[in-house]
């Protein structure tokens, strides 16, 4: 048998809860016609008003065509649109009126069930995950510009 290193059992911890977390997220989201990647985009621009597909693309870590077809669906289906933007070669994109509704409606589905899975895990745990995520991410980004 191998000793297990702390950073070892983190990292395999984490893969155990991100599949059933991504599947349950996926029933939950199917219910309301939607799929994870469109309701990320949804919720980014919930927070943030406008964005471009290339910022979009680069928050999300995701190539760019793979955003573009993500965004035309969502347009297909009336949640967001295309706004004028100083640059005419930029993609702007932002809720529509539709796309608020959509979102606030799924929230409540989505927050009960986050707040079910986190039962037992005090805010201030809560706030470190959130810090100890962020570092981690930041780690990957530097590590992806080294490599």
């Amino acid at each position: 048998m191998f000793p297990i290193k702390t950073f070892q059992k983190f990292f395999h911890q984490f893969t155990l809860l991100y599949r059933p977390f991504e599947n349950k997220l996926n029933i939950l989201l199917s219910q309301h016609q939607i799929q994870r990647a469109q309701w990320t985009i949804l919720y980014y621009l919930s927070l943030n008003g406008s964005i471009t597909l290339v910022e979009l693309s680069n928050y999300l870590s995701v190539e760019k065509p793979t955003i573009t077809r993500t965004i035309n669906r969502l347009e297909e289906l009336g949640y967001v649109q295309q706004i004028p933007s100083k640059d005419k070669r930029e993609k702007r994109i932002q809720l529509t009126d539709r796309g608020k509704e959509v979102y606030k409606h799924v929230r409540i589905t989505i927050d009960q069930f986050e707040k079910d899975i986190l039962k037992g895990v005090s805010e201030q745990e809560q706030l470190n995950a959130i810090h100890i995520m962020k570092e981690i991410h930041n780690n990957l980004i530097e590590w992806e510009d080294k490599n």
